[in-house]
């Protein structure tokens, strides 16, 4: 990616987590890319975790990073496109 693409890149994960917080009603979030098979990185292209955040949401704060990675098992039970859609209309109306 470019300087500009990673800049741009940024900029809508902080437009994201600010939706992302007043829809969970949290006030912090996790930011997490996984770059390269060392970090976990299972899918081959370029995206950004943003996962909203509360007090004692796990016993320990990276426990959060074992969550992340049982996304990757295949027995999971995955949204549907139409739910998919659903929420990327709800965070388009807050932008």
């Amino acid at each position: 990616m470019t300087s500009e693409e990673i800049s741009d890149m940024f900029l809508m994960v902080q437009k994201v987590q600010c939706v992302m917080e007043k829809i969970h009603q949290a006030s912090s979030s996790s930011i997490v890319v996984q770059d390269g098979k060392d970090a976990g990185q299972t899918i081959k292209h370029v995206h950004v975790h943003i996962l909203p955040r509360k007090p004692k949401d796990f016993l320990h704060n990276d426990y959060i990073y074992a969550e992340l990675q049982k996304q990757n098992q295949e027995d999971i039970n995955w949204r549907s496109e139409e739910e998919m859609a659903k929420e990327a209309h709800l965070i388009k109306e807050y932008l």
